[in-house]
């Protein structure tokens, strides 16, 4: 059986041309949802009126590298409690995971600094990088990130591609909900300086470059990440839309057909941003490209 759509307003109801856009967009993530052999879970939260669309946004998956920006974000605030210094330049890990990104292409006897390493980590969603960062930062820390900021499903239990912590129950797990949470906490970058939030900001909206993606049209500015593994993509972002900005993210797990289930993630994303630009260039009333 489907689940329902929830639509959940937090400001009084929408004005009712809005609020049409928004059951439709309903409808289309529940179509999308149908055709889908496996999983799919998303949570969308239009930030400008805090209402928010969610399906199965409290289910608990799998993140694949969409946990990266927890990482991320810890090394940022740990740089601001003076524990870690960005800019000093260490050894590569070594031996090394593999499984894409640069740094299984460099020798043993490259250095780069840890801002060069999240940089990778971002960029490129390469496990090395995200491994020496975990190395250095600490599971206990990363996890201790999370719990302060309320997300009690989020969890890094292991580094990147350790099979045999996978097959333990040790995986890196979060909800919809608790993903576009995350998000949002990189964008706000709260508790730190503003030239290190700055920067924070800037390695998350960094162009990617990893195995699965969700393309976006060059005009759009946004903070991602996405996760690929067996069964699993997932997709973590805030749409930086001038009046209408949202954050989205959208889990697909036991997924039986892997190439359909990216196409689903793409759809729902796509549709979502479609009703977003639509709400963020008209007019309340109706009236298309007031605003462009």
């Amino acid at each position: 059986m489907l689940a329902v759509l929830a639509l959940a307003v937090a400001q009084g109801p929408p004005p009712e041309a809005e609020g049409v856009l928004w059951d439709k967009l309903r409808a289309r993530l529940t179509a999308i949802d149908a055709r889908v052999d496996g999983v799919l879970a998303v949570s969308v939260e239009d930030l400008a009126s805090g209402r928010t669309l969610e399906l199965r946004a409290d289910a608990v998956l799998a993140t694949a590298s969409s946990i990266k920006p927890a990482i991320l974000l810890e090394a940022y605030h740990a740089a601001a409690a003076g524990r870690l210094d960005l800019a000093e330049a260490v050894p590569l890990p070594d031996p090394r995971v593999g499984g894409g990104g640069p740094l299984e292409l460099l020798g043993t006897g490259s250095r780069l600094t840890w801002r060069d390493l999240a940089v990778l980590m971002m960029s490129y969603s390469d496990n090395d990088a995200a491994n020496a960062l975990i190395d250095r930062l600490g599971l206990p820390a990363v996890e201790s990130r999370l719990q302060a900021l309320g997300l009690t499903h989020t969890h890094l239990r292991r580094r990147m591609l350790d099979l045999a912590a996978a097959r333990r129950g040790d995986e890196n797990v979060s909800t919809p909900a608790e993903l576009r949470a995350l998000m949002k906490a990189v964008r706000a970058g709260a508790g730190l300086p503003p030239p290190l939030a700055a920067d924070l900001r800037a390695l998350a909206a960094l162009a990617k470059r990893s195995e699965f993606e969700v393309p976006h049209p060059e005009r759009v500015h946004l903070l991602s990440k996405t996760g690929t593994l067996d069964g699993v993509r997932c997709f973590a972002a805030v749409v930086e839309l001038p009046r209408r900005p949202y954050a989205i993210a959208i889990m697909a797990g036991h997924l039986a057909d892997e190439p359909a289930g990216e196409a689903a993630v793409r759809e729902v994303a796509a549709a979502v941003l479609a009703t977003f630009e639509r709400l963020d260039a008209d007019s309340a009333y109706g009236r298309a490209r007031l605003r462009q």
